[in-house]
């Protein structure tokens, strides 16, 4: 039977112009692309009726067990990135459905939790925007030098994190269940609590893999004891944050400020508290999306695809 094969949630119909698409249907492979997110689960299923292979695109889309159970021709799910969290990988195993991985970006994220970081500091945004509406100076921003940098998870992103806020002067702690005090010292921060680290940090910046463990790790507590002069950074996964918290720290000002790229659900639905929330900078899940994070993500995708069809996969992941 032909292989079908759909890649799904190309936001911005990209997709073609970082693989070689052309190649797999001159071999007969029917390849569709999506670019619109799938407004319930029945419609994901509906879509995907029939097809044998599935590129998706970071957690844009779910992959639960039921979905599996649903999509008996599938045979080939390919995520960009090592892990997804949206995807049952026990699940598709069970289905006799292979998980592929690709390489990805290590510089995309931490370069877009810099940027955010910057503009909401600087009030860039609002200035932006004040300055096309006729104004001129409309705000006070604050210095970064001599402020303490509280890095959430001490990974690959959070070590890079680590060295902008040296280079930029800071003073850098961390801190994660995991982080050990030789590990902290590689890095050049100070390994402290978790309270502490939100009782003495300027910014604090998230940069923790999202589990049923590290769910919800900011709430309350952490926003009051960041205070009234803190900022957050959220470039990692918006379930890190108990939202209804985040959005009251806001609201009543138990924070300065928060720069986000991720939320709860998404996209972001129109008419969501957050959008309408004071002193913030919000992105659309922009940490990933670079030119080169997706020929990686793409590229890898199309790799794997060939390597399946060839009767030897590559950059398996299994649960």
């Amino acid at each position: 039977m032909p292989h079908r094969l759909a890649i799904l949630d190309d936001y911005q119909d990209v997709a073609h112009g970082y693989a070689d698409w052309a190649a797999l249907e001159a071999e007969g492979v029917t390849v569709s692309t999506f670019r619109e997110p799938f407004a319930s689960q029945d419609a994901l299923v509906s879509a995907l009726s029939g097809s044998t292979i599935v590129i998706a695109m970071r957690e844009r889309t779910a992959f639960p067990r039921e979905v599996f159970e649903k999509l008996p021709a599938l045979e080939l799910l390919v995520t960009t990135g090592m892990a997804n969290a949206s995807i049952d990988v026990a699940a598709a195993t069970d289905h006799g459905v292979t998980v592929c991985g690709t390489p990805g970006s290590p510089t995309a994220a931490p370069e877009l939790t810099w940027a955010l970081l910057l503009a909401i500091t600087r009030h860039l945004p609002a200035e932006e925007a004040s300055l096309r509406a006729g104004s001129w100076q409309k705000t006070v921003g604050v210095e970064l030098a001599g402020k303490t940098l509280g890095v959430v998870g001490l990974g690959k992103i959070g070590r890079r994190i680590a060295g902008y806020g040296h280079a930029f002067g800071m003073e850098v702690v961390a801190w994660s269940q995991n982080l050990t005090a030789e590990a902290a010292v590689e890095a050049g921060v100070r390994l402290v609590s978790k309270e502490e680290l939100f009782r003495v940090s300027d910014v604090a910046t998230l940069h923790l893999r999202l589990s049923p463990r590290s769910e919800n790790t900011v709430g309350e507590q952490e926003l009051r004891l960041l205070g009234p002069e803190g900022i957050l950074v959220n470039t990692a996964r918006g379930p890190l944050v108990d939202q209804e918290a985040l959005i009251r720290a806001l609201n009543e000002g138990w924070i300065r400020g928060a720069a986000l790229d991720v939320f709860d659900q998404e996209p972001l639905q129109a008419g969501h508290p957050l959008l309408a929330a004071p002193n913030t900078v919000l992105s659309p899940h922009l940490g990933y999306v670079t030119q080169e994070s997706y020929r990686q993500f793409y590229g890898g995708a199309f790799e794997d695809v060939t390597a399946w069809l060839a009767g030897s996969p590559i950059r398996t992941i299994t649960a």
